[in-house]
């Protein structure tokens, strides 16, 4: 009697319980039962078990297949084979009854049904867990940017004060991001291919022993797949060609790290010197061990977080990318932590899913202080708008560098009088004629603008605006 281990890989702390099903440890052999089913009903579609055997394979042996349990077959393995598929046949074998065991794994290699059952098991967790998580996720994001459409903010490069955006267009450059990767994990998802090929890729047994013939317009492999809802790869050796799966998961990988990037940008803005972003801080929560009136950034560290971490298992698949001959063992014990990837994605999910009390989740919690917001910006408001100053003045037929101007003689004088740059200007040209023709030459709406910083935003709203339909259209097209 063995009891339900559901432990996922990876690190025991982070265990999402929508990977459970899929990835607990107990259920991993469930998709490679499936392979197992589906290659005995073949065997029977064709002829090659009998009528009156393969009616024996009905629903109870099915779930009781599908219910083999990971600890199961390591107790065989251990003490009987020595070797993982030999030691799921034997205990199928054990279920079945003689009429159909001696057909268990006729005519497949060990990797015909696990790397199948794994691309079995990634398609399920995407299906099932990361995209309508996703979803969410977006949803949530599209809601935000539309609350913080108008609110101004100063865009920010290398961390010092850039120009003016709005909090809705930083949030719609992540948003952007999410939808990106999502739409390439969809695609890469559903194109994920499958094998029963054999020990080298060539279909020997498959052909050799008359199970199919090389014109029939169906293969045993096409048959065997179909009814997992898989098509072959074009080719194959013992293993699959690692590419389809390999862009699965970066697609995975890039969308941690675009997370990672909201975590990242979010700590930095909950900074006690910034404070335009709020997380929010539940009762009975604790942000320091010792300083009580710290309220630590706490999920936004652990979304950036987990991206390291996963970034980190990608290294695995790199690594598996080549193998020798038709194929070693060597990525076998590797390639079982590549669930890791998306175990570690769902976190982060979840980390911005978790619901409070009132069954609001994390995202949707999160305030801007729209006070801080003003207070940075105008900070700099006096100089923030030197671009557009320099680009007046140069296209209004100034004839030297207008940059080396505003930021050798402008910028020092505004940052020390604390005038604004046009009465900086204006002051200039009071000793230099030609200067004053500059600026008469100069619209007077673009003076206008130069005096008020919180309109240069050029089309941060309507960005935001196009990455909220894009998003919506993405999610109807995906769903």
């Amino acid at each position: 009697m063995f009891f339900m281990n559901e432990l996922l890989p990876g690190n025991p702390r982070y265990q999402p319980k929508e990977m459970i099903p899929v990835f607990g440890y107990d259920n991993l052999y469930k998709k490679f039962s499936l392979v197992e089913i589906a290659t005995l009903e073949t065997l029977g579609d064709i002829g090659i078990i009998p009528k009156k055997d393969i009616e024996e394979l009905d629903q109870v042996k099915k779930q009781k297949l599908l219910d083999i349990k990971t600890s199961e077959v390591d107790e065989i393995e251990r003490t009987i084979t020595h070797h993982d598929i030999r030691a799921l046949v034997r205990k199928a074998q054990e279920i079945l009854g003689p009429n159909l065991a001696k057909w268990v794994h006729i005519p497949l290699t060990s990797y015909d049904v696990i790397d199948t059952a794994r691309i079995l098991q990634f398609q399920e967790a995407y299906k099932t867990a990361l995209k309508p998580s996703i979803i969410k996720i977006i949803e949530v994001f599209s809601k935000l940017i539309e609350e913080n459409i108008e609110q101004i903010q100063i865009g920010r490069t290398h961390g010092q004060h850039a120009i003016p955006i709005t909090v809705g267009f930083w949030l719609a450059t992540i948003l952007n991001r999410v939808v990106y990767n999502f739409e390439k994990m969809d695609y890469y998802c559903n194109n994920l291919v499958g094998k029963i090929s054999g020990p080298v890729g060539a279909h020997n047994a498959q052909l050799g022993l008359q199970f199919t013939n090389i014109t029939d317009e169906e293969s045993f492999e096409e048959k065997v797949l179909a009814k997992l809802g898989l098509k072959p790869a074009k080719i194959s050796t013992q293993i699959l060609p690692p590419e389809p799966l390999s862009f699965f998961l970066f697609s995975s990988v890039n969308l941690s790290a675009t997370l990672g990037q909201f975590g990242r940008d979010s700590r930095h803005l909950m900074r006690s010197e910034m404070g335009e972003i709020v997380e929010s801080f539940e009762k009975g929560q604790v942000g320091s061990s010792t300083m009580a009136h710290k309220r630590n950034p706490i999920n936004f560290e652990n979304i950036e977080g987990m991206w390291l971490r996963t970034k980190s298992e990608f290294n695995k698949v790199l690594d598996s990318l080549i193998s020798e001959h038709q194929r070693d063992l060597v990525g076998s014990s590797v390639a079982r932590d590549y669930p890791i990837i998306l175990i570690n994605l769902q976190n982060q999910l979840n980390t911005l899913l978790r619901e409070n009390k009132d069954g609001i989740v994390f995202l949707e919690r999160l305030s801007v202080n729209k006070e801080s917001c003003l207070t940075n910006f105008n900070k700099n408001a006096n100089v923030i708008l030197a671009e557009p100053l320099y680009i007046a003045l140069q296209m209004a037929g100034y004839t030297g560098d207008a940059h080396e101007l505003v930021n050798h003689k402008i910028i020092p004088i505004v940052q020390k009088s604390k005038k604004s740059m046009v009465n900086v200007l204006n002051d200039l040209a009071l000793d230099d004629n030609n200067l004053k023709v500059i600026i008469n030459n100069i619209p007077k709406e673009v003076l206008s603008l130069l005096e008020s910083p919180e309109n240069y935003i050029g089309d941060a709203r309507e960005k935001a605006k196009e990455i909220i339909e894009y998003s919506k259209s993405i999610i109807n097209l995906i769903k």
